[in-house]
């Protein structure tokens, strides 16, 4: 931690906190990556570890709650310290949420072909990249408190939501004329929807950062309307 506290338990309980949630973000990108990998595969059976990971992102909720939660009441903390807890609270019911979001993506894997995935193949693999790589930088952004490095994942949430606006219109126009490829258009349609989903929770997480260390609430746009 930035800050050196007079009660070693106090800093100790803090770093327990931040490496319980560190991990918990490493099971939300190894989630995010199996539901990714099994949908634009077409195989159902790579998201096989998707149930447990969901299980163990459940759990990590619950525990870094009670943990934050105790941590408050004990220690009665102020300033800097309570800003990083408020944060924390936050940060795990996003990472929670990405879970949910990859286990609705993985639920459309399906084995059989599918040409409507390869006519927008470069904007999905492209919100894959970009939601994936936006996670991994709000999670450093976190453990380093780096407020610039969170801006830099706002602004590329800009860019996946483009990408999704581009699936949804190109596949609207291809299964207007391919009646057969509706199903597999929605399919798109709706995987390009969660990793637009996935790409706004790691801007929460990134948001939280720039709350965390500058106090400064950025959400909806709040701070440009000061």
């Amino acid at each position: 931690m930035a800050e050196v506290h007079t009660s070693r338990n106090f800093e100790s309980e803090l770093r327990e906190l931040q490496g319980q949630a560190l991990a918990m973000g490493e099971h939300s990108k190894r989630i995010v990556r199996i539901a990714f990998d099994a949908f634009w595969q077409g195989k159902p059976s790579l998201a096989a570890d998707v149930p447990k990971i969901e299980a163990q992102l459940d759990q990590d909720e619950i525990d870094l709650h009670a943990l934050a939660l105790r941590i408050i009441a004990l220690r009665q903390p102020v300033a800097a310290d309570l800003r990083f807890l408020a944060a924390a609270l936050r940060l795990v019911t996003d990472l929670e949420r990405i879970g949910d979001e990859a286990v609705n993506l993985a639920a459309l894997a399906v084995d059989e072909p599918d040409h409507a995935k390869s006519i927008v193949s470069d904007e999905l693999f492209a919100m894959d990249h970009q939601a994936q790589e936006m996670l991994q930088v709000a999670l450093v952004a976190f453990v380093e408190r780096d407020p610039d490095r969170a801006e830099s994942v706002r602004q590329h949430d800009k860019v996946v939501d483009q990408h999704c606006a581009t699936v949804i219109a190109r596949m609207t126009d291809y299964v207007a004329s391919h009646s057969a490829d509706v199903p597999a258009g929605l399919r798109v349609m709706w995987a390009a929807n969660d990793l637009e989903r996935i790409a706004d929770h790691a801007t929460n997480v990134a948001e939280e950062v720039i709350f965390m260390v500058r106090g400064q609430d950025v959400r909806h746009g709040l701070a440009e309307r000061e």
